[in-house]
């Protein structure tokens, strides 16, 4: 495993630990921090860093945390590689990243893994309506059931 990866992964995780009251400054510099790791992590990519199926949850990661399309798309991609070399928690990001990658566009999310603040409650970004629990289950999603009520729970904490 890539030991800068990991320290890029865990530094991303931090800044997310306590988001519910920051100021604007306070998301502009989690917002640059972000862009500096991604692009920490372009230069380890390119010089071929990975090592495991850890580095390709790591990078994707940073990667879901992104700005662009082709940042979530990115994410997507690694994500399905950790998969493929056996990440247990890959198939669940890969799940996220595509979701993300819709929402974005404006689309509806197939698996339900993205939440959206709407009038300063937590909800459920549009969801297709095609998507089976068994389809969620593949990818380590929860059943639709405990993504509804894990909204309702964010909402009473």
């Amino acid at each position: 495993m890539n030991k800068e990866l990991r320290q890029l992964y865990e530094q991303d995780q931090a800044d997310r630990l306590d988001t519910q009251n920051l100021t604007r400054a306070q998301i502009g510099g989690i917002v640059q921090r972000d862009r500096e790791r991604r692009e920490r992590v372009e230069e380890l990519i390119a010089h071929e860093a990975l090592q495991a199926p850890e580095d390709y949850f790591h990078e994707a990661m940073v990667f879901q945390h992104g700005e662009t399309l082709e940042h979530y798309w990115q994410a997507h991609e690694l994500a399905k590689k950790g998969v493929e070399l056996g990440h247990p928690t890959c198939r669940w990001l890969a799940a996220a990243a595509y979701d993300r990658w819709l929402m974005r566009q404006g689309k509806p999310q197939k698996y339900g893994t993205q939440y959206i603040l709407k009038d300063e409650q937590w909800a459920l970004y549009e969801l297709d309506p095609a998507t089976t629990d068994a389809q969620r289950a593949e990818w380590n999603v929860p059943p639709l059931a405990q993504v509804l009520q894990r909204v309702e729970e964010m909402n009473h904490k």
